[in-house]
């Protein structure tokens, strides 16, 4: 590919590397792969995408086996946005808001991809506490344009849905370098659209017709958990309340493989100013499925969990974790750990602390939603306790969002291995489902350990085994449990992947999750898209188990 560089150069405003200290920054995320980049382009604008797209396409016309894959914060747990050709980097130059607005209740914002969901926060929170509900536990680190192409959902997915119910509208660039904005049409305008004689107008007149004439079986295989990014989102397009087609929401999940992001328009929440949580610290999970029973109908904006191996992680590494917050801050909360550490001393440690929180217009809507919570667990025995803000709860929150990072850097000679990590089941089926969960991973106990953090309301559940990478029998195990993992989950009525995508490390699942049948309109729907197979390649469509055993790091 050496000799479509300078045409690469030629065609961009943007930077383009290709030394090999930035072809090692790309080359990871977070999940368990590795792919190095020949090319990466840091495009300044859409036009610079058009024009990178147009090179590539046209170099693929050719023979040369060449595509492109979009990045933006590189947080990713699935090897999403890992490529071994061109890599177009948002983060660099593609990182404004250009308008936050504010109607009724709410209102919408209009971003590019490269903007820092941190810095998203800042301007939407800056015009009248609008916020986008939908972050993810990353939220400090990631950017939007991932949570848009993951369809992320986080700690307020419970109350408020994933991002697939905020994508109102986003321009995008098709496989051919034109540029196309997807948003709600009615059917008069969808019949506009498709008699367009562009890939935009193909687009539109196939994607319809796969749709309708496939309205059923589409209808049957969408997951029914509260929580999914597994496939291509077909069930999305067709509103029928609305009677709108709406494109947007299959981009939004869809791994940057149809057409890569370059705005979007996101729906805006007005923030609830007060919170109230309840923390239930279980010793025994076989009750946790009573307690998500009797908390849910209290509405919590948010009801978490972590496990006790998290708990024993965060008091070990706690000097790490409140270095990166202010000297005041830090010495607040290192006082406000005390009681866990004494927990970690006398060996009382719960085997998960579950944390239910509750949003309201006052404090004490918010603490009496907590406190009648609180009282419906009375007749359990279970040790509880309520915060009464936001202050007080911080530490939870923090051990929370931060665990995974904690493992990430701080446990030497092992690696935080995410490949079971993003499954969701129904909670009614906690009771069966729990226990042969646990079965399944006690095989191979002696092979790692691993921690239990999620989303304990509406059955998402992230299992981050810690594992010696450097060993192939221990790598082996990733192609081995995994299957038996999701085998369990699907049987109970659950998805692959509440959050997380598909990726390199769940693509190959895919068959399992939907059928044959399903992941052939898969395949058809990425064709009508990208004839040419240019856009992130090997994910959501055509990945293998082979390309999990050859993309797996071997060393930390």
């Amino acid at each position: 590919m050496s000799n479509l560089i300078p045409t690469i150069k030629n065609a961009v405003k943007g930077d383009v590397a290709t030394d090999a200290a930035t072809q090692k920054t790309y080359s990871r995320d977070t999940s368990i792969f590795t792919r190095t980049p020949e090319v990466i382009v840091f495009p300044k604008d859409t036009a610079d995408v058009s024009a990178l797209v147009k090179v590539v396409a046209e170099a693929r016309g050719k023979g040369e086996p060449v595509s492109v894959t979009a990045r933006s914060g590189g947080t990713d747990m699935s090897g999403g946005p890992l490529t071994t050709s061109v890599l177009a980097v948002f983060t660099k130059y593609m990182n404004h808001v250009s308008e936050v607005v504010e109607e009724g209740t709410g209102g919408y914002a209009v971003t590019e991809p490269g903007v820092y969901y941190r810095d998203f926060e800042k301007q939407t929170l800056a015009h009248h506490e609008l916020i986008l509900p939908s972050y993810p536990a990353s939220r400090s680190i990631c950017a939007m344009g991932g949570i848009v192409n993951n369809n992320s959902g986080g700690e307020r997915t419970l109350e408020y849905g994933k991002t697939e119910r905020y994508i109102e509208e986003v321009e995008v660039v098709l496989s051919d370098g034109s540029v196309a904005t997807f948003k709600a049409l009615g059917p008069d305008e969808l019949e506009e659209r498709k008699k367009l004689n562009t890939l935009e107008g193909d687009i539109y007149r196939k994607m319809s017709a796969l749709i309708l004439t496939n309205r059923e079986l589409i209808e049957a295989a969408e997951p029914h958990v509260s929580k999914n990014s597994a496939g291509y989102a077909l069930w999305n397009v067709f509103d029928t309340e609305e009677g709108t087609f709406n494109l947007a929401k299959l981009i939004c999940g869809a791994q940057g493989t149809l057409a890569l992001t370059t705005n979007m328009k996101l729906r805006l929440v007005k923030q609830q100013g007060f919170r109230a949580m309840l923390v239930v610290f279980l010793k025994d999970i076989a009750v946790l499925p009573e307690i998500v029973h009797r908390v849910l109908p209290f509405n919590p904006e948010s009801f978490e969990s972590y496990d006790d191996q998290t708990f024993k992680l965060a008091v070990k590494f706690m000097p790490q974790m409140l270095s990166q917050m202010g000297l005041v801050r830090a010495a607040r909360l290192g006082v406000s750990f005390l009681p866990e550490v004494t927990m970690v001393l006398e060996g009382g440690v719960p085997k998960l602390v579950l944390m239910a929180e509750f949003s309201e217009d006052t404090h004490e809507e918010a603490l009496k939603k907590a406190t009648e919570a609180s009282d419906a667990l009375k007749d359990l025995g279970l040790p509880t306790s309520i915060k009464k803000n936001e202050r007080s709860a911080e530490k939870y929150w923090i051990v929370r969002r931060e665990s995974f990072a904690l493992l990430r850097k701080n446990v030497h000679g092992l690696y935080a291995a995410p490949f079971i990590d993003d499954f969701v089941v129904p909670p009614d089926t906690y009771p069966e489902f729990l226990p042969q969960l646990n079965t399944l991973l006690d095989e191979y106990k002696d092979k790692f350990i691993y921690t239990i953090a999620g989303h304990i309301g509406n059955g998402n559940f992230h299992i981050i085994p810690l594992m010696d990478m450097t060993k192939p029998e221990v790598r082996e195990v990733i192609l081995e449990l995994a299957p038996k993992v999701y085998e369990l989950v699907i049987k109970y009525g659950g998805s692959t992947t509440g959050e997380h995508n598909d990726g390199i490390i769940r693509t190959p699942y895919l068959p399992m999750l939907f059928g044959d049948k399903m992941v052939e309109l898969f395949a058809e729907t990425k064709k009508i898209f990208d004839p040419q197979n240019i856009f992130n390649p090997g994910k959501k469509v055509g990945g293998t188990f082979a390309d999990i055993e050859a993309d797996m790091i071997t060393k930390i």
